[in-house]
């Protein structure tokens, strides 16, 4: 099922020091809470999801923390609440869903307060480089 909405509502950032050397760049997400809200405007229920994503800067040298909600719409909220009250995890498939979009989402917040801060952006970015000429 889709995810109709995803908000911040903290972010967090930091550097420690200018990089410089060989820097380790670590992110990663984590669910917190999920629980079950109303979505009026669809006359629904749904899961909120409360998360952080962090990325670390090695050695020592930042980090930055956005947190937020993300609205999910499943097909069985009772399945998904009932595991999530067990064990603290996922089903396999809403995980990868929610995973996915909160590495796209997120990365993209971050890769922006990065580079204001003088930080390597935590994604590769292609590069374009100038064809070779032929010999002859």
């Amino acid at each position: 099922m889709p995810i109709v909405g995803l908000s911040f509502s903290s972010i967090e950032a930091k550097r420690s020091q200018i990089p410089r050397g060989e820097i380790k760049v670590n992110s990663s997400p984590k669910i917190n809470e999920v629980k079950e809200v109303d979505v009026q405007s669809v006359g629904k229920k749904a899961l909120a999801l409360d998360f952080e994503f962090t990325t670390e800067y090695e050695p020592n040298i930042g980090s930055i923390k956005v947190e937020g909600e993300m609205i999910y719409m499943a097909e069985n909220n009772t399945k998904i609440l009932a595991q999530w009250k067990k064990d603290k995890t996922l089903p396999e498939d809403a995980s990868v869903e929610v995973l996915n979009q909160l590495f796209r989402k997120c990365l993209l917040k971050v890769s922006n307060i990065a580079e204001e801060l003088q930080l390597p952006i935590p994604i590769q970015i292609p590069r374009v480089s100038a064809k070779e000429k032929e010999k002859k």
